[in-house]
């Protein structure tokens, strides 16, 4: 479907690309209370895919191990590359609760544009904001 002659976009979920699945995925579950949605394992029993969910916020993470494995040529493109999540939430005192002993990137704040907000880095190493607006 499309509106005034542009594709109608529904979501965005993005997709990490990091080392290990399994502590990005605890992050979110034991922290902030998101769902686990899928996983995929390998072999060995260790996931080389997941995706986390609460509410309308999805993340899926992937191994960088798997997706050179699907496609060998794309190794050098996962390099140098970052990625910053910004979620916008409710109640920024008990989020920062939760992130308690998380690696903070950039301590609370407030912005000119009218948000409170903290930024951590996730056991991938990306770094996620949370903001409260007034």
């Amino acid at each position: 479907m499309t509106t005034g002659g542009r594709p109608s976009l529904k979501q965005l979920t993005p997709v990490l690309i990091v080392e290990s699945v399994e502590p990005c995925v605890r992050f979110w579950v034991d922290r902030l209370g998101f769902s686990v949605t899928n996983e995929v394992p390998a072999p060995d029993g260790k996931l080389i895919f997941a995706s986390v969910q609460l509410g309308n916020v999805e993340i899926m993470y992937q191994t960088r191990a798997s997706v050179v494995e699907e496609q060998p040529g794309v190794a050098r493109d996962l390099m140098g590359h970052s990625v910053a999540l910004f979620i916008t939430v409710d109640d920024l005192d008990q989020v920062e609760k939760s992130l308690s002993g998380a690696p903070v990137v950039k301590p609370r704040h407030d912005t000119f544009y009218g948000s409170t907000e903290i930024y951590v880095r996730e056991p991938g190493g990306n770094t996620v904001g949370f903001a409260k607006f007034s």
